[in-house]
Order: structure tokens, then sequence, then C-alpha cells
């Protein structure tokens, strides 16, 4: 089976090769080269005949001029075209040397055939053998060397395409390293919220059950409703304002059956920001932060009252509660580290997360997130 596959890729291949050859060809002999090197031609012969103009009148010059051009076009174009064929045709695993050894013997061939042919179209051909002869070096010496320049310079394009090509291919790969990087360092920081969110809840649920079994199934109900809701979403790396308000109104709830009276929370969000993109898990660890920090410590408890609103570009979230305040250890927990460590990886300067002091106590966590194009960056990150 191996031949019979290896057939068609030995074809595709020297399809490819021909077509590669074909297009090297024609980027180099093409309609512009060929009218720029009839502009060269043209001003190589003004320039020899300039001196000309006080012996000659006007008619003859300008006959003269197209006469000499033409044959000067002779040579252009057939050094043209064995620089073209020298391009195309010389692979490059072919050492630099073989292939301007080779392109200097293509271009002595085509001037020396280009000479015949000057000679031949001439309409002085009175020349002494000595005088043709040395005729003959001068025009094959000219186009030679100006046939290797431009080789050279055609190679130095061509070696700079390539250099661009290599560099958008690194800079591809780079991208694509750095997404994947991306991707590894939020998968690593929300595998750190996960267990951090989830074992407290589980712990809480593990204790009120212990001391009130009827309160605790009612608790486990309702922690059972939550995760329904909450673990598709630790599995995505972007979800909507609306489902993640209410993951947080699930988690309150779940909360109030331990708490009590000692848990209130307000919600408040507009249906036009309910499709705003955010990171998932963002908003549960700051209300569980807000909880542990702020009112736990408070026999009587508190309020938690999540909203949302847009300013200009930025969306902005907060979590304000009415607890203690800031303390030593606040703002510095684990949960916010890397909420503050994935706002960043996924935009930049563009995200922040800050805490300020409410009136007349507590704490206001508040993300703000950019509103246009948050979607694409998130989704970005995804891929």
């Amino acid at each position: 089976m191996t031949p019979e596959l290896s057939q068609p890729d030995g074809r595709q291949a020297a399809r490819d090769a021909r077509t590669n050859t074909i297009h090297t060809f024609f980027r180099i002999f093409n309609f512009t080269s060929v009218a720029l090197v009839f502009w060269l031609c043209f001003s190589l012969v003004v320039t020899e005949l300039v001196k000309t103009l006080p012996v000659m009148d006007g008619g003859e010059w300008v006959m003269m001029v197209a006469y000499l051009t033409r044959q000067f076009l002779a040579s252009g174009v057939l050094g043209l075209l064995a620089v073209a064929l020298g391009a195309a045709l010389l692979p490059e695993r072919v050492s630099a040397r073989v292939r301007w050894l080779t392109v200097f013997a293509m271009l002595v061939t085509a001037s020396a055939a280009s000479a015949g042919i000057r000679l031949w179209m001439s309409r002085y051909p009175r020349m002494s053998p000595h005088e043709t002869a040395g005729w003959f070096a001068d025009v094959v010496t000219l186009w030679t060397v100006l046939g290797l320049i431009a080789y050279g310079l055609v190679g130095s394009i061509q070696r700079q395409a390539a250099g661009r090509r290599r560099l958008g291919q690194q800079i591809a790969e780079h991208s694509a390293l750095s997404a994947a990087a991306l991707e590894a360092r939020l998968t690593v920081l929300q595998a750190q919220i996960e267990p951090h969110f989830l074992f407290n809840t589980l712990a809480n649920v593990r204790r009120l059950c212990e001391v009130d079994p009827e309160r605790g199934q009612r608790m486990l109900g309702s922690l059972l409703d939550y995760l329904r809701a909450a673990l598709p979403a630790m599995r995505r790396s972007s979800t909507g304002l609306g489902q993640e308000f209410e993951m947080v109104r699930a988690y309150l709830s779940v909360l109030q059956h331990r708490m009590g009276e000692r848990l209130r929370f307000e919600i408040a969000l507009s249906e036009r920001l309910a499709d705003a993109p955010i990171p998932p898990l963002i908003l549960p660890t700051l209300v569980e932060n807000a909880i542990r920090h702020g009112l736990a410590p408070l026999p009587e408890g508190g309020t938690i009252t999540v909203k949302a609103a847009r300013e200009g570009g930025q969306v902005v979230v907060s979590v304000a509660d009415d607890g203690v305040g800031f303390q030593a250890a606040s703002g510095s927990g684990v949960g916010l580290a890397n909420t503050r460590a994935r706002l960043s990886a996924l935009f930049g300067n563009a995200a922040s997360l800050n805490l300020r002091g409410n009136e007349p106590r507590g704490v206001i966590a508040e993300v703000r997130l950019p509103y246009e194009g948050a979607a694409t960056a998130l989704v970005g990150a995804a891929t």
C-alpha cells in the first residue's frame, strides 16, 4: 500500500514544483520588468548619443536613438530571460557558488546570442574583424555584468521575502504558543478557585446537617440546585452576567439556610447587560469573600448588594457589604489574588478589581471589564 500512496504524493510534489517554477519565472520575466529593461536601454543609448547632438540634426539623432534602443533591447531582454530562468530552475539546495557560475554561463550565452542578433540587425555592418571582435566582447561584458547585478538583486529580494514569510510564521507560532500558555494559566487559576469555593460551601452543609438535620436537608437541596447551574459554568471560559448573577443568587440562597436572618442580599441587573460577557466564578468569589471577611464576624450579620452598570465602554460590577470593613487580610486572599490574575491575563490593563470602603461601613469590591470587544477577548482566550 505504501507505493500506491506515495505515487500520488510524488506526482503532487512534482506538480507543485512545476507550479512554483512557473510562478518564479513570471515574477521576474513580466511586463513590468521588460518595461524597466526598455527604459534602461533607452537611458544607456541617450547617454551614449548625447555627445553627438552638436554634429547630428534632430531627425537623424532621434532615428539613431530608436535604432540603438532596439538593438540594446535585444541584449536586455535576453539577459532578463537568462536571469529569470536561472532563478526559476536552480533549486535552493544547490550551493550559491554553483548557482552563480550557472547564471554567469547563461548570461554569457545570452549576451553572445544578443550580440549576434544585433550584428544581423545592424545597418552598418562594415567593421573590420578586429573591431567586430572588440565590439562583441564589449557587448558580452556589459550585459553579463548587468545581468549578474540583476540576478543579485532578485536573489536579495527573494531572501527578504522568504525572511518575511519566516518571520510571519514565527509570529503566528509565538501567538499560538502565547494563547496556549494563557489558556493553561487560566485553567490553573480556575482549578485553584473551584476547590476553594466548593469545599467551603460543602463544609457549611456538613456543619448544618450536624446541628439541624432538617435545615441541612433543605440546604443540601438548595446546594444541589446551585451546583446544577454552577458546575457547567466552571468549565466554560466565558459566561454572561445574567448567568453569573443567577449563580450568585443560588449561592446566597444556600448560605441563607445557615445564616438565617443574619444574611440579607439584594441583586440588581438590567436586562440589557444580561448578555455582557464575564469570566465565570468572578462574582461568587467576591460574594464569598464579602461574607467571610465582612459579615461573618458580626453577630447581627449584614446585607450583600450585587449590581452592575455600564459606564462608557466598561461594565462595572460591584459586590458591597455593610460588614466590619477593611481588616488586615482584606484583599489578600487566594480567591481575590486569582481573580486579579485572571482579569490581567484576559484583559491586561483594560480590566481591574479594586476594593474601597462602603458607607457607613463595609467594603465594596468593584470589577471593571471592557464592554466593547470583551466577548472577542474571552473567546480568543478560550481558543
